[in-house]
């Protein structure tokens, strides 16, 4: 099994959590990207599998995959043992919408805030006017931090047991935290869930390996982790 992944990628660095949490053995291939100039030049096996020439790509045997949830529900369907969804199919399609709500929900405001680490020149006025739309996208990002909030009042993983939902709002939440983006410290059950998920090995080696990469070619983010305060422990 392969699976190229970049150093950034916030979605192929949830298949990355997702094959160890399963304890599949693969070979990662890390593509080249920059800040500054993205995946270029672009991986040619990425290109082949994947149109928009993006990863995550995944490869086990002859089979080709690409978007991350679903190489997920591949690797449910192929490799069922450790399970990371939920057996039930209501709680198996609560699930998935909480992929989906980390995905396409929540990256709409995040995407707002991604100018933040973006090294080089920055024009002033410019500067002004991507702050102004990242204060509103921060104030979603923080209704949304309260309704997993209140999903997660006396449960420890957002579907009961560990799933796959726990993985993809984890990536969200710790990139919009990376980001400068509104903290845990109203939110305390999202707060003990988070931390509890970076003591598990998986999360906290993606968290200290995306960490370590933003020191090698992101800028410093003004307020990032509520200023050290929710900085992974892994890592401190």
């Amino acid at each position: 099994m392969k699976l190229y992944s970049g150093p950034l990628s916030l979605f192929a660095r949830k298949v990355e959590i997702a094959l160890h949490e399963k304890g599949l053995a693969f070979e990662r291939v890390m593509v080249s990207f920059s800040q500054t100039e993205g995946y270029y030049p672009k991986h040619p096996d990425v290109l082949a599998a994947n149109p928009k020439g993006q990863v995550p790509v995944l490869a086990d045997g002859n089979l080709t995959l690409f978007d991350s949830t679903v190489i997920f529900e591949y690797l449910e369907d192929a490799y069922p043992q450790t399970a990371l969804y939920p057996r039930d199919p209501v709680e198996r399609a609560r699930c998935r919408l909480l992929d989906l709500f980390a995905d396409e929900i929540m990256l709409v405001p995040l995407r707002l805030l991604m100018h933040r680490n973006s090294p080089g020149e920055r024009d002033a006025a410019h500067w002004a006017a991507r702050e102004s739309k990242a204060r509103e996208a921060e104030s979603d990002l923080d209704r949304q931090f309260a309704e997993l909030n209140g999903k997660l009042a006396g449960r420890k993983y957002l579907c009961g047991a560990f799933t796959a939902a726990d993985i993809s709002v984890f990536m969200t939440v710790l990139y919009a935290l990376r980001l400068g983006g509104p903290t845990l410290d109203e939110h305390p059950a999202l707060g003990r869930w988070y931390e509890r998920l970076l003591e598990r090995p998986p999360f906290s080696t993606v968290a200290s390996e995306i960490l370590a990469a933003d020191r090698e070619m992101s800028a410093p983010v003004d307020n990032a982790f509520g200023g050290g305060k929710w900085w992974p422990t892994s890592v401190r």
